[in-house]
């Protein structure tokens, strides 16, 4: 038995003892993998995962010199107002939470105005200042698609479709740009596809798709986000923690959980249980693991 699959049962043991709301789990360490489910295999709202898909499309457009992420936004977007010092806000700012913009989640955030992207815009920026809040994702995909035409396209031809990952089908706002922050239905296999080109640095079996560089930068040169254990640092997209490892973290306990060459893919319906959930898989993958 594999180290996977001895780590996929240890992980199952810690969810089953803990009552942990798990509905599948998906484990690779080196070229082995091993899988478990609790429910039906279908596709569910990742939440916040989707975050780390909006980076990879910005890093695929960056690729392709059709973006500069260190670029103002206001230059993506001139036909939109903008509040005090927003002028220096970045497309790397908003996908690493630190714009200084404030317009908090909420239940209706994508009806509560007539475009998002543009009442967040108009809003003053208070400077590298972090506040974790979907709009600022959304935002970010609203310059990006004035480059590439529809997100949500562009993803499926740039990186979906290389990872086998058909006809998915984003949430959408009233203005038909997708929800970007959340609002993405995937598999639980189909989401640890993304985990394995993000643990391969941007390849897919053998094949270039992303530059590294954005891959690192996911969890590398983190901005400082609070002071709580795993929720202090948070790099494009990437929390860091638990422990040594770093992690993409949606909402109701959708994690993919990167560690050496480990990733671990949960999909689940308990938000209490996911921090617990993540240090277990982390302590699990610290005892299986080979000591560098």
């Amino acid at each position: 038995m594999s180290v996977a699959h001895t780590v996929r049962d240890s992980i199952v043991e810690a969810a089953t003892l803990s009552g942990f709301g798990a509905h599948g789990l998906h484990v690779r360490i080196g070229d082995a993998e091993a899988e478990h489910r609790w429910t039906a295999d279908v596709r569910e709202d990742v939440h916040s995962v989707a975050k780390g898909v909006c980076v990879l499309g910005t890093a695929l457009a960056a690729d392709e010199g059709l973006v500069d992420i260190d670029e103002p936004v206001v230059s993506s977007l001139p036909d939109f107002a903008h509040g005090d010092g927003v002028e220096e806000v970045t497309l790397r700012h908003l996908l690493t939470m630190s714009s200084g913009i404030d317009l908090p989640w909420s239940e209706t955030l994508m009806t509560d105005w007539p475009d998002l992207a543009r009442e967040f815009l108009r809003r003053p920026s208070r400077g590298r200042v972090f506040q974790y809040s979907n709009a600022s994702t959304y935002t970010a995909m609203t310059a990006l698609a004035a480059r590439v035409g529809d997100v949500g396209e562009y993803l499926d031809a740039r990186l979906f479709a290389p990872l086998g990952i058909t006809d998915v089908a984003w949430a959408r706002c009233p203005n038909g740009r997708i929800e970007a922050g959340g609002g993405l239905p995937l598999r639980t296999n189909e989401m640890a596809r993304i985990g394995l080109l993000i643990r391969d640095r941007g390849k897919w079996r053998g094949r270039r798709l992303v530059s590294p560089e954005w891959i690192d930068a996911m969890h590398e040169d983190a901005v400082v986000a609070g002071e709580n254990p795993g929720y202090d640092s948070y790099g494009l997209a990437g929390w860091g923690g638990p422990g040594p490892a770093w992690r993409l973290h949606g909402a109701y306990g959708q994690l993919l959980i990167f560690l050496d060459d480990a990733v671990v893919t949960i999909s689940a319906n308990d938000h209490a249980g996911a921090d617990a959930m993540a240090a277990s898989v982390v302590a699990i993958l610290e005892d299986a693991l080979p000591t560098p």
